[in-house]
């Protein structure tokens, strides 16, 4: 009966956040655009589609991967499983060497996983003529989150301030904005903001937030945070060191052909 009523109030509150997108959709359509929809049915459908799917989704987040970032810090942080018979000895930042390992993987997977990356992919390879590959930028966009995410949990672990991470970040970013080819920039900058969305955003604040309370002193307040602004941070580079990538091996092509010709 549990299951049900947070499903039930999910469903509620759901409903409740999609109400406002719906209202600005029908009103623009009917009030300043004064034209029919077109498939009304199917859109109304669709629209139930939406709830119950986001409904389904978000009770699957808090029943399970929510709980399971936080399980999985506190075994992988325990004294006893980092240091085995060697348990008497203080812990050092490369004894959590299992921690980057976990969260570089689970970085990788739930951006892989990201709906909303998978739609910016799709019509980045439809408007660019298929140039811009879709694996390609999934995988690219991952690696980043993948790394920074790893970072993020080493900077937890350490307690080293998140500011100096961060304007390091950008200032790579703006160098790196100086070089990267100009069409990849504007798309570079939106895969930060897509890798934060639901399937990254429970697993990675619940992961830091396990880490800070687990890892000696280390406060979830100050510490717990932060994780997410890695994610979003080092995708935008990761996207447009691939590009500077794939422009260098055309290059390099392209000289060698070249050179070959008589």
């Amino acid at each position: 009966m549990n299951l049900l009523s947070d499903l039930f109030h999910t469903t509620l509150g759901t409903i409740t956040d999609v109400l406002p997108i719906i209202g600005i959709i029908f009103g623009f359509q009917f009030l300043v655009i004064r034209e029919k929809i077109p498939h009304l049915k199917e859109v109304l459908v669709g629209f139930i589609y939406v709830i119950l799917g986001l409904s389904l989704f978000l009770q699957g987040l808090e029943q399970a991967l929510f709980p399971l970032g936080k399980v999985m810090a506190k075994q992988l942080t325990d004294p006893s499983f980092l240091l085995g018979e060697e348990i008497w000895r203080v812990l050092a930042w490369h004894d959590y060497y299992w921690v980057y390992l976990f969260a570089f993987a689970i970085g990788f997977a739930t951006t892989i996983a990201e709906p909303s990356l998978l739609a910016v992919a799709m019509k980045a390879n439809q408007v660019s003529g298929g140039v811009i590959s879709i694996n390609g930028l999934r995988i690219a966009v991952a690696l980043g989150v993948a790394i920074g995410i790893a970072l993020g949990t080493y900077r937890i672990i350490t307690g080293t301030p998140l500011h100096y991470y961060i304007i390091t970040g950008y200032v790579f970013v703006l160098i790196q904005t100086w070089y990267a080819p100009k069409m990849i920039i504007p798309l570079a900058y939106d895969s930060g903001g897509v890798t934060t969305s639901t399937v990254t955003v429970p697993l990675v604040a619940a992961l830091g937030l396990g880490l800070s309370a687990t890892v000696p002193g280390r406060s979830p307040l100050l510490d717990g945070f932060g994780l997410i602004a890695f994610a979003s941070l080092f995708p935008i580079m990761s996207v447009m060191a691939y590009a500077q990538f794939v422009g260098y091996l055309e290059q390099r092509e392209k000289t060698r052909a070249e050179n070959s010709s008589p």
